[in-house]
């Protein structure tokens, strides 16, 4: 597949409730930088039966390009901005051959379960591992240190706590400059979100910058507890490697 090599490309690999909206929203400030709302969203639904009880899977499908190669290409191809920042979801890769993964940095984004699945489950209720992302990242990071890929990986948690600082470390992780404008936003919608940002994006588009980090305190459901114990070694393992 032709690769466009003007182009720095960033590959978030994240799962759901993770903040990787916000991680979206703070680089798209930047001048040097276009951002893709989850390119790979349509073609994960795409007779996946998680189509089933995805909000508004349908209108999704519609609205954007369902076809894995398709999207890679697109990906791989040129850019109106020398920075483009991909915004996916790990779990979205099903079946993909990840050689496209050659062609840029990747980060890696993930979240104490004890906060994110109780969020998640608020909008899709009983998930199940494959939903949720940390055994996928786990594996995401085994093909990525398999290949010699660069990558990094970053904690929401950490990141609220003192975003300046873990970005000025992605940034030169990455090979780019730190922009102080990656910090703060305009409150509301912004262009690129996808079709599927009603159901998802409410606390963002009241933000206007990184929100202080205020640990959850309310009772974790029970119903979720199973799938907690599943998360948290894949998540702690995780965690070990992410910037501090």
């Amino acid at each position: 597949m032709k690769v466009n090599r003007d182009c720095k490309r960033l590959f978030l690999w994240s799962g759901p409730r993770n903040i990787s909206t916000t991680l979206m929203y703070s680089f798209a400030q930047r001048t040097d930088t276009v951002v893709y709302d989850e390119p790979l969203y349509g073609a994960y639904l795409k007779g996946n039966s998680v189509a089933d009880y995805h909000p508004d899977a349908g209108l999704i499908m519609e609205s954007m390009d369902c076809d894995y190669q398709s999207i890679i290409g697109m990906m791989l191809g040129s850019h109106k901005k020398p920075v483009a920042f991909f915004k996916n979801m790990a779990h979205h890769l099903i079946d993909v051959d990840r050689s496209f993964m050659d062609c840029g940095f990747h980060i890696i984004l993930t979240r104490n379960p004890k906060e994110m699945l109780p969020s998640f489950d608020k909008v899709i209720s009983n998930p199940t591992i494959k939903d949720v992302g940390y055994k996928a990242h786990i594996d995401l990071v085994a093909h990525l240190e398999r290949n010699e890929l660069a990558y990094a990986i970053i904690d929401a948690t950490l990141l609220l706590k003192n975003p300046e600082h873990v970005l000025k470390q992605l940034c030169e992780l990455i090979g780019i400059s730190f922009d102080q404008g990656m910090m703060s936003w305009p409150i509301g919608p912004c262009s690129q979100d996808g079709v599927w940002a009603k159901h998802w994006y409410k606390n963002v588009h009241a933000s206007t910058g990184y929100r202080p980090y205020n640990e959850k305190v309310i009772a974790f459901p029970k119903h979720l507890l199973p799938l907690l114990q599943e998360c948290e070694p894949y998540y702690h393992e995780l965690l070990n490697k992410a910037l501090v």
